[in-house]
């Protein structure tokens, strides 16, 4: 073979990479954001009747189904009612102001805790869900929201620049 022709794929791969590392990370931050939101805000409308009116399915579960598996133990959960409200109003909550891009970091976090606790929850769901959305979480709290947040807006307008918020 020709030098040519051996240097040939590694200039090939080069272009290719450097093609895709143009694509906007602010597009890939907004990708996770909601898909990090969406199974979430999906569980969370199974929780309520109306406003603020929870379901008693999900008091059921909390009180009768789930289990914190701890230590090789199944735990009941504490306060099921209440724990079945905070969760459903997390999974409401949390994703709207994670798609959004509003407090993004501490709603990623808020998620990643959830997930934690469904992990007790549920341990044999750590690889087809827990990971992954821990892996998003995790993404969206170290990266941050990116430019198509409110976040974004709001960081531009406390600064006060007009070139910064031009760039929006």
């Amino acid at each position: 073979m020709s030098e040519t022709a051996l240097s040939f794929l590694p200039r090939c791969i080069a272009r290719a990479d450097g093609f895709l590392a143009r694509f906007p990370a602010s597009l890939t931050q907004l990708a996770l954001r909601i898909a990090l939101a969406v199974p979430f805000f999906r569980s969370g409308l199974t929780k309520w009747d109306g406003f603020l009116q929870l379901s008693d399915s999900a008091v059921y579960l909390f009180a009768e189904e789930f289990r914190l598996h701890l230590f090789g133990l199944e735990v009941a959960y504490p306060a099921p009612q209440l724990m079945a409200f905070l969760s459903g109003a997390g999974e409401i909550i949390l994703p709207i102001l994670l798609v959004l891009g509003l407090g993004t970091r501490f709603a990623a976090l808020g998620l990643l805790v959830m997930t934690a606790i469904i992990q007790l929850t549920i341990p044999d769901g750590w690889a087809n869900f827990h990971l992954p959305w821990a892996a998003m979480a995790l993404g969206v709290m170290t990266y941050g929201p990116g430019r198509v947040s409110l976040d974004h807006l709001v960081a531009a307008g406390a600064a006060g620049s007009p070139r910064h918020a031009a760039n929006l």
